[in-house]
């Protein structure tokens, strides 16, 4: 199976160089990952009071349009996940980056609730869909063995500086030239840097260009044995597994109750009589937390079960959603913000490695693609039913402690399921 992997001939420039080529393509994946910064939420928020402001439109027909538009856009991965394995990531990761960077110049001219929907659905399918998806695949498809690890430091740097740096950045662009003028900054940046990096550099495969995963070397006869150990599994055979439903389920609850959590923290914290200035102190150790916890979870991921890792997390989201409801003091907060970022790192390294762990490279892209569209809607009704919770009871807090009942059972399905294989599939 391994061999259908090879698309051309070896080239020997590549076989000549004193290091695994898969170290030039992991960091130019992960800045393809923060590439992808204005399709995401964390960016998108800091332009939603100017949308407000300067279209005249309410806070709740941007939030409605938002979580219309990421559903919508979601649908589209599937299809972005077949595009990765029949054409390979290299294009895919180019038609990606063109599409998001003209995206985002078409931002620079929305002056409308219409407008701004349509711009909202090419973010969301071309950044946090298309790119995003394309970029944790290719590092996939280049490791095996130090997956974790390599997953882990891409995440840790994508922690620091695509979620720690970016928003400065951006916050300062609108503030000195505008929200308009900082989209096309955007789409400058993608067409004129990071897509000619990126077609320069990437190649889909380490097998297209004559080498092995992890850069080891292996025998004509290991190779004809097939030695590295690698199930292959299609889309229809991995969606037959109670293994890919508790993968998808967990990292899509983890989606949708953090998204809820952090689209609402303002107000949860408000109920406990806290204000700003302790929701700014949370973000301290969510921070450092989760770009601690994706580089560690990143190496442990190589040498335990990915599935413990999802239930460590689940567990971690459901004792947040639990402390939510008692946040009185800054220790409190501290401990809520440092479970908080712990889930977020641990969903982090599991959806990076965990598909690939468990059905193969050959037909990753579409079984990740359907994965990311679960993951998203999931992140996307997340807000719903804790805003109408606290509209119509008064308080978050039923509505929290019902929730953190879902993370506890997938953690306990993800305990004692095993993960898939040939001879227990299903």
């Amino acid at each position: 199976m391994r061999k259908e992997l090879v698309t051309s001939e070896p080239y020997l420039f590549y076989k000549n160089l004193p290091f695994y080529y898969g170290w030039v393509v992991m960091p130019v994946a992960t800045l393809g990952i923060i590439m992808s910064s204005p399709g995401q939420t964390f960016i998108i928020s800091l332009f939603i009071e100017h949308f407000i402001a300067d279209l005249t439109i309410s806070r709740s027909l941007v939030s409605t349009l938002y979580s219309v538009a990421t559903i919508a856009g979601s649908l589209a991965l599937p299809y972005v996940g077949k595009q990765i394995d029949r054409r390979g990531s290299r294009l895919v990761m180019a038609m990606a980056c063109a599409a998001l960077g003209l995206a985002c110049f078409y931002m620079g001219w929305v002056r409308s609730a219409l407008m701004l929907a349509v711009g909202f659905v090419f973010l969301r399918m071309l950044g946090q869909g298309a790119l995003g998806l394309v970029s944790k695949t290719i590092i996939n498809l280049w490791w095996i063995r130090r997956r974790g690890t390599i997953n882990g430091i891409s995440g840790f740097l994508m922690a620091t500086i695509g979620a720690g740096g970016v928003p400065i950045l951006v916050a300062w662009l609108i503030e000195q030239n505008g929200w308009q003028i900082t989209y096309m900054i955007f789409g400058a940046v993608l067409l004129v840097g990071f897509l000619p990096v990126s077609w320069l550099l990437i190649r889909d495969t380490p097998e297209a260009v004559g080498l092995q995963p992890d850069g080891e070397d292996v025998s004509k006869e290991e190779e004809e044995a097939d030695i590295l150990i690698e199930e292959h599994w299609t889309r229809y055979e991995a969606i037959r597994t109670s293994a890919f439903w508790l993968l998808a389920l967990g990292l899509a609850s983890i989606a949708m109750l953090s998204t809820g959590l952090f689209f609402h923290m303002v107000s949860i914290f408000k109920d406990n009589n806290l204000g700003t200035a302790e929701v700014a102190l949370a973000f301290m150790p969510i921070a450092a937390s989760m770009a601690i916890v994706n580089l560690v979870s990143g190496i442990l991921a190589d040498r335990i079960p990915v599935r413990f890792l999802l239930a460590f997390g689940l567990l971690c989201l459901s004792c947040c959603l639990i402390l939510a409801q008692f946040l009185s003091n800054e220790l409190l907060i501290l401990i809520y913000g440092s479970l908080l970022g712990t889930t977020l790192g641990l969903h982090n390294t599991v959806n990076s490695v965990g598909w690939a762990n468990y059905f193969g490279r050959l037909y990753l892209g579409s079984i990740v693609g359907l994965g990311a569209t679960i993951i998203v809607v999931g992140s996307a009704i997340g807000p719903l039913p804790f805003g109408y919770a606290r509209d119509l009871l008064g308080s978050y807090n039923t509505t929290l402690t019902i929730s953190a009942a879902i993370p506890l059972l997938l953690a306990l399905g993800n305990l004692l399921v095993l993960p898939p294989s040939r001879s227990h599939s299903g």
